[in-house]
């Protein structure tokens, strides 16, 4: 699963998804070097160090970026050595902690994009790079629901209510056609009475 990917930090970043048994296709995107957390829909999780910053996003994704402290020139790696950034997670579920895929970033790689993350669930990231000699940054973070999300909420809510008041309703026009609309079915069924107590008190 593993794989060379060198080249100074620039425009473009190879990657690839380490699933498991899976060693994932070559991909490539385009760094997002201009990127800045705006502070009306996104908010900032640092590493201790602030080697790794987590932006997570109001609509649900978290975009990553790291540094690397005392970068040296890039120089090829032995032939034995892999190069690169290793972007591992975590997740918290009831009762154990689930293993997200993993990343292989190449060296170039300054930050990543991770999408489709669950909600409300504590979440650790690290990057490592492959260098044994450097230590790995990490960050943990929770998603809170995100705005389509509190839409939905909102909307259920409000439809329930709405039931429930329609079911009030549709009770009370039962009601009232029953009990006050109704008055000449009442009178008829007094009379009917009256009638009956009269006839059996002159029997």
């Amino acid at each position: 699963a593993r794989w060379r990917v060198l080249g100074d930090p620039g425009p473009l970043c190879a990657y690839r998804t380490l699933d498991a048994g899976d060693p994932g296709r070559l991909c490539f995107r385009y760094a997002q070097t201009d990127f800045r957390c705006a502070s009306a829909s996104c908010r900032q999780v640092s590493s201790p160090g602030g080697q790794l910053t987590a932006n997570i996003l109001s609509n649900g994704s978290v975009f990553i970026q790291w540094t690397v402290a005392h970068e040296a020139p890039p120089k090829g790696p032995a032939p034995d050595q892999t190069g690169g950034f290793r972007l591992s997670c975590w997740w918290n579920g009831s009762y154990t902690q689930f293993e997200c895929a993993g990343v292989h970033l190449g060296s170039g790689c300054r930050d990543y994009l991770l999408n489709e993350l669950h909600t409300n669930v504590p979440y650790r990231l690290c990057v490592r790079p492959y260098d044994l000699e450097r230590d790995e940054a990490c960050v943990e973070f929770s998603l809170a629901p995100g705005g389509m999300q509190d839409i939905v909420i909102a909307m259920t809510t409000v439809g329930g209510a709405i039931c429930v008041m329609l079911v009030i309703i549709c009770l009370l026009v039962a009601y009232i056609t029953e009990n006050i609309m109704n008055p000449t079915a009442q009178h008829t069924l007094a009379a009917q009475h009256s009638h009956r107590s009269h006839l059996h008190t002159h029997l």
